[in-house]
C-alpha cells in the first residue's frame, strides 16, 4: 500500500516520496525572463518534495502571455536556471522543467504588437491576466503548418537547454487552455488540415512535441500535463473522454514517465478512465487535495503520486507537514504573483522555525 513517504519510480526518475510540487507561476524572473537567486532559494526550500515541477517556462518570447515568467531560449536564462537546479540538487531534490507556449492566452501588448497565435481564430472570452489597465483578449491568428513545425523545434531546443541547465527532465504543458490544449480540444480547433478535425489530427501537435522531447531526454524523463475538465481560459471539448483517452493511449505507447492532471475528486471517474487507457503510465493527481484525499488516492491506487500547488506556496516543508499531520501555514494572497518581493515568496516559516526543533504540533 503506497504512502506519502513511499519511494516511487517514474520512468527514469527515482522519487524519494510521492508528494509532488505542482508548477506555480510566480512572476519573479527578470524582464528578460532570467531566473533569479531568489528563485533558487524558493525552490531549494521545497526540495524535500519527491519531485518539483518548475513553474511554466516559455520556449520563446513569442510564446509568452505574462510578465516576468522565466524562459528557456537564451544562454542567460540557462545560466539562471543552473543556479536553481544546483540549489535543489544540493538538498537532494529532483526538478523537471515545465515547457510552455500560451498560444491565444496573450495580447499584442505582450508580443511587441504581434497578434497571438492559436489552432484557429477563436477568440477567448475575458480579459488578460495581470495587465493594467485591463484589456480584452483578441482574436488569435491561426498558425500555418510551417509555423507549427517551427514551434515543435522550439520545444525541442528548449528541452536541450533544460538539459544544459541541469534539470532532471521536462514536462510538456498541454493543459489549462494554452497552445497544445488549443489544438487538442474541439472548441478551439476548427482546422481542416492535418492538425484539425479528427481526434488523431487534433492530438498531432501534442504528440509531435512529445516525440521531440523524447529525442532529447528519452521517454523516461518526459511528463505531460493535461486538463480534461477544460475549465481554464474558455476551453471545452465535445467528447473529452475520447479526446483525452486517445491522447493517453498514444502517450502510453511512448512509455513516458508520467502524466499529471488537474481534476477535482468529484471528477475522479475521468481520471480513473484516463489512467485505465494510459497503458501503465504513472499518474500524478492534483487539485484541491486535502491530506486525507491524498492518502486515500495513494492507498487505493487511484494515483501513483499526489501534487499540491497553493499549499506549497505557503509551506516550504509541506512534505514533512503532511507526513506528521502538522498544521499548515495560512496562504497570504498579497504578493503571491506579479511582484518582485521576497515577501510571500521565500519568507514562509518551516515547522522548526515556527515551533522549534522537535516541537512540531499535531
Amino acid at each position: 500500500m503506497a504512502e506519502l513517504n513511499s519511494p516511487l519510480i517514474l520512468g527514469d526518475l527515482h522519487l524519494k516520496n510521492r508528494v509532488v510540487m505542482a508548477p506555480l507561476t510566480r512572476s519573479r524572473a527578470t524582464d528578460d525572463r532570467v531566473p533569479t537567486p531568489m528563485m533558487a532559494e524558493h525552490y531549494a526550500q521545497r526540495a524535500s518534495a519527491g519531485l518539483i515541477i518548475s513553474e511554466a517556462t516559455v520556449i520563446s518570447e513569442e510564446a509568452n502571455g505574462y510578465l516576468n515568467t522565466p524562459g528557456l531560449f537564451t544562454d542567460a536564462q540557462v545560466e539562471g536556471w543552473k543556479a536553481v537546479t544546483a540549489a535543489v540538487h544540493a538538498k537532494d531534490g529532483l526538478i523537471v522543467a515545465q515547457l510552455w507556449h500560451v498560444g491565444r492566452v496573450s495580447h499584442p501588448d505582450l508580443l511587441q504588437g504581434e497578434t497571438p497565435v492559436s489552432a484557429s481564430t477563436v477568440q477567448q472570452a475575458g480579459q488578460v491576466s495581470l495587465l493594467r489597465p485591463k484589456r480584452d483578449y483578441v482574436a488569435p491568428r491561426a498558425l500555418e503548418i510551417a509555423e507549427i513545425k517551427v514551434i515543435v523545434e522550439q520545444f525541442k531546443q528548449a528541452a536541450i537547454r533544460a538539459k544544459d541547465a541541469g534539470f532532471d527532465g521536462v514536462e510538456l504543458h498541454g493543459a489549462n487552455g494554452y497552445l497544445i490544449d488549443q489544438f487538442l480540444q474541439s472548441t478551439t480547433n476548427h482546422r481542416e488540415d492535418a492538425y484539425g478535425g479528427s481526434v488523431e489530427n487534433r492530438a498531432r501537435l501534442l504528440l509531435e512535441v512529445v516525440d521531440a522531447l523524447i529525442e532529447v531526454w528519452g521517454a523516461g524523463r518526459v511528463g505531460v500535463h493535461l486538463a480534461p475538465r477544460g475549465d481554464e481560459h474558455d476551453m471545452g471539448d465535445d467528447d473529452p473522454r475520447e479526446t483525452f483517452g486517445y491522447a493517453l493511449e498514444e502517450l502510453g505507447k511512448r512509455k513516458i514517465a508520467f502524466f499529471f492532471t488537474r481534476e477535482y475528486l468529484a471528477d475522479d471517474s475521468i481520471s480513473e478512465y484516463l489512467k485505465a487507457r494510459s497503458a501503465g503510465v504513472p499518474y500524478i493527481a492534483n487539485m484541491k487535495l486535502s491530506r486525507a484525499d491524498a492518502i486515500e488516492l495513494l492507498n487505493s491506487g487511484k494515483a501513483d503520486a499526489v501534487s499540491f500547488g497553493k499549499a506549497y506556496i505557503a509551506n516550504p516543508d509541506l512534505f514533512e507537514r503532511l507526513v506528521q499531520d502538522a498544521p499548515l501555514n495560512e496562504l497570504v494572497f498579497d504578493n503571491m504573483i506579479g511582484v518582485q518581493t521576497a515577501e510571500g515568496y521565500i519568507d514562509y516559516p518551516s515547522l522548526n522555525e515556527t515551533f522549534g526543533a522537535g516541537q512540531a504540533q499535531h
